[in-house]
């Protein structure tokens, strides 16, 4: 059950009962009155039944404002409950009318938050955030700018680009996965047999014979290719006799004895041990939807061909770049070319600006025929050389390839940003749909800080403007 609040909580009425007043030009004070509350109230309610039983739900502000302040200042669950507990501006911030020493909400309220707000749910809240009119300076200035010199109808520059979010797990070795999977294998067979403990005799499991084979390989410094596909193979053999216990165990109990995280251990072995068995006899190093984390399944390798890691585990994303703000265009735990998705990228632009932009920046892997003959129709200019057999560069396109390479470095700040000063460096969240909404809102965050920059960069205008026509005044009546 959900209820609507009544009003929005002012920045008046919230009450300090120490004695007091809060400083209305705080970041949190200032950032309350950036998110539209009573929209994203509209389509929070709709998330529950309207049957009117069960205890009330937390509002959005409570719900999606903890999450912020989580990912923007980078703690725990259980320590945002705690700043929020010891401070008034982010009680403020989360909408509670009046401090209090007591903590809002328990510390694995936070899962369930990022359970309702799905990547969907973030990314409209994040269009409302990047809605920002352009002033008729900046306006003018995508219309007769070096981006569309001939006063065209198209105007602005769109920035694409791709990275990876990682996830929070080891790196994925064959004979690490499958003595991680054995021991999860001993685990289950353990919790079916304690139900059956007497009747039946307990099936063999040879765990210390098995642990001892796989630290005498897992030790050495650099096994050897021959050595290391014998210790798979002793591996795959007792994850076979393993899954053979289990089975026969589950015609005598019924599954509903393992838990659900159990249940779900036993069917990401299963396909494991299908896919390494594979590699094994054929003898290679790949297969399709390959499966890098028994306790995360959805989570794949994703070759990036980067200096630092040639290739990750976690989710790939695309997205777009318009003055400043961020937004995702494309977000799949699965690998994918992202130059298959730039035809919808600039629809996604022209039915946000009802225009098509003036120039794109773009990595190289976008600039493909079919790309560019769609700009083309459309008057689009696509940064990067011709293809084909290099061509003479006259001293006008070099500056503008130079310069189109300077703009595209504001997408890998804004990778950079993420990576190194929020969470998109390492995804902590272990399910698919609470590391998505981790990643959404990250990006949300740090639309929100562009926003909050913006702010303070128009007051400091703003009082430099006022102090200069007060001097300039003040020079005339002096001169008179």
């Amino acid at each position: 059950m959900y209820q609507k609040t009544e009003d929005q909580l002012q920045f008046e009425d919230f009450y300090l009962p120490f004695g007091g007043r809060l400083r209305s030009g705080n970041r949190w004070i200032q950032l309350a009155k950036l998110l539209p509350w009573a929209k994203l109230e509209e389509q929070y309610a709709a998330n529950f039944a309207k049957s009117g039983m069960g205890a009330p739900a937390k509002p959005v502000r409570m719900a999606l404002g903890a999450l912020i302040i989580k990912e923007k200042c980078g703690f725990t669950d259980e320590e945002t409950v705690e700043q929020i507990r010891e401070n008034p501006y982010l009680q403020y911030f989360i909408g509670l009318p009046e401090y209090q020493d007591e903590p809002p909400f328990e510390a694995s309220m936070m899962v369930h938050f990022r359970k309702r707000f799905g990547l969907n749910d973030l990314m409209a809240i994040n269009e409302l955030i990047c809605e920002e009119k352009p002033s008729k300076e900046a306006k003018h200035r995508d219309d007769q700018g070096p981006d569309n010199p001939e006063g065209g109808s198209n105007a602005g520059h769109l920035i694409l680009d791709a990275t990876c979010a990682p996830a929070d797990i080891r790196y994925p070795t064959d004979l690490s996965l499958l003595n991680e999977g054995r021991e999860k294998l001993e685990r289950i067979i353990d919790a079916l047999y304690g139900t059956q403990k007497g009747n039946i005799d307990k099936p063999r499991t040879y765990r210390k014979k098995a642990r001892k084979d796989y630290l005498k390989t897992a030790k050495m410094r650099k096994a050897r290719m021959k050595t290391l596909r014998k210790a798979i193979g002793k591996q795959l053999r007792y994850v076979a006799r393993d899954l053979r216990a289990a089975d026969s165990l589950l015609e005598q109990v019924s599954i509903e004895t393992l838990t659900s995280r159990q249940r779900q251990w036993l069917e990401t072995i299963r396909r494991l041990y299908d896919q390494q068995k594979a590699m094994y006899e054929t003898n290679t190093h790949s297969i399709e939807n390959r499966i890098v984390s028994i306790s995360q399944p959805h989570i794949r390798p994703i070759v990036r061909g980067k200096a630092g890691a040639e290739c990750e585990f976690g989710a790939k994303l695309s997205i777009s770049l318009v003055n400043g703000y961020a937004r995702i265009e494309r977000l799949s735990w699965d690998n994918y070319n992202e130059s298959s998705g730039f035809r919808k990228q600039v629809e996604a632009y022209l039915s946000r600006n009802g225009c098509y932009p003036a120039a794109i920046s773009a990595d190289q892997i976008y600039r493909n025929r079919e790309n560019i003959r769609y700009c083309k129709e459309h008057g689009i200019r696509l940064s990067g050389p011709r293809l084909g057999r290099p061509q003479q560069v006259t001293k006008e396109q070099k500056r503008l390839t130079q310069r189109d390479n300077r703009i595209r470095n504001a997408v890998e700040g804004k990778f950079g940003e993420g990576k190194r000063r929020y969470g998109l460096g390492r995804i902590m969240s272990k399910l698919k749909e609470t590391g998505e909404c981790e990643i959404g809102l990250q990006f949300l965050v740090m639309n929100l800080e562009h926003r909050l920059r913006l702010l303070f960069c128009h007051f400091f205008e703003t009082l430099f403007l006022s102090m200069e026509r007060l001097i300039f005044r003040r020079n005339l009546a002096f001169m008179a």
